[in-house]
């Protein structure tokens, strides 16, 4: 705004000089009241663009039929209108605006003591189109970066969200185990000292792959970190691990690996390794007395990941293929472009995922 006064004030200035400067004496109030609403309503271009041009092109028309002789400005006032209306206004209102500004020139070029030679006529026609041109072109660049803005902040939600995902995974999965570890050391600590110390053991492993895990992702978001430190995210080449895992904190897992087994791209690895990480873990929490098993089929062009259990305890409610856990896990397998199901099936419940295969590249 302060931009456009400091315009407005300038072109006045000049206008006003112009006026004394080339008549005989003090101009007619008259003409310098048209002069100043030729180029003064510049201060509100952006509020009112074709209001704006309006009132300049008016005021310069009316100029020339009372026979006050040649613009005071060359027209700079409607230069300036049309350039803010085809920035902030559509195409077919611009070309309305343009096709205005050519026949004000047309009828007040008639009242000019000299008439206009062909090439300035078309000059003037040249510079107005080009105007319109620079204006159009710097609205369709204001749309671009709108866009790309839109777009950087929908993938910062999208980043959130999956840094949301993983801290969910690592968090539900790894409290799990040191919460039934600790259980189980509290209930046997006076009578079965052994078995109290290897849950013990088994909650310090949990915490400490938890805060390494943990380090990882937050690693990731800093700007200044060492990438040779930084350690790769978990895949299916650590699902013994994880199965061990989930093994000592009470839960009887079967694992069963068929196909040609190869290194895959690290997304859906991962993507992989999650849903087996989420699917154990909440056998573990909701299943009650249960036995899992975990199907992995590598085939030609597909991975298959199958995780079920035989879980007795009575929901209330039913689990939902549908809960904030399953609904994640469905999410990221899309991502990859996979697809996962999850519902009851032969008195238990199955989690089945499958990811198009796409190996890492050697």
């Amino acid at each position: 705004m302060l931009t456009d006064v400091l315009l407005a004030t300038a072109l006045t200035g000049l206008t006003t000089v112009t006026l004394v400067t080339t008549g005989d004496g003090q101009p007619h109030w008259l003409a310098s009241t048209l002069g100043f609403l030729s180029v003064a309503p510049v201060a509100l271009r952006q509020w009112a663009p074709v209001g704006t041009l309006a009132v300049m092109i008016g005021a310069l028309v009316l100029y020339g039929l009372l026979g006050f002789g040649v613009w005071p400005n060359t027209g700079l006032g409607i230069v300036v209108g049309l350039f803010s209306v085809a920035t902030l206004r559509s195409r077919r209102t611009a070309a309305v605006m343009y096709a205005m500004t050519l026949l004000a020139a047309l009828v007040a070029y008639q009242t000019f003591p000299v008439p206009l030679t062909v090439p300035e006529i078309l000059q003037y026609v040249l510079v107005m189109a080009i105007t319109w041109a620079v204006g159009d072109g710097t609205r369709r660049w204001a749309l671009r970066v709108e866009r790309a803005a839109a777009k950087t902040a929908e993938a910062v939600v999208e980043e959130r969200v999956r840094i949301a995902r993983e801290m969910h995974d690592i968090v539900s999965h790894h409290m799990s185990v040191i919460s039934l570890q600790a259980g189980v050391a509290e209930y046997v600590l006076d009578s079965d000292p052994a078995t109290a110390r290897t849950a013990i053991s088994t909650v310090g492993e949990a915490g400490r792959e938890a805060l390494s895990e943990m380090r990882r992702l937050l690693d990731v978001l800093r700007i200044d970190h060492d990438k040779e430190s930084l350690r790769p995210q978990p895949g299916l080449a650590d699902l013994d691990d994880l199965v061990g895992r989930i093994r000592s904190a009470g839960l009887t897992v079967d694992v069963s690996v068929t196909g040609r087994v190869r290194p895959l791209a690290a997304g859906p690895d991962l993507c992989a390794y999650r849903v087996v990480q989420e699917s154990l873990t909440n056998v573990l929490q909701h299943a009650g007395p249960a036995t899992a098993r975990v199907d992995v089929d590598y085939g030609e062009l597909t991975l298959a990941v199958t995780i079920t259990d035989d879980g007795t305890k009575t929901y209330d409610p039913p689990p939902s293929p549908d809960s904030h856990g399953i609904r994640g896990m469905r999410e990221r397998a899309a991502l990859y472009g996979g697809v996962l199901t999850a519902g009851r099936h032969a008195g238990g419940f199955r989690v089945l995922l499958r990811l198009p295969i796409e190996e890492s590249p050697a």
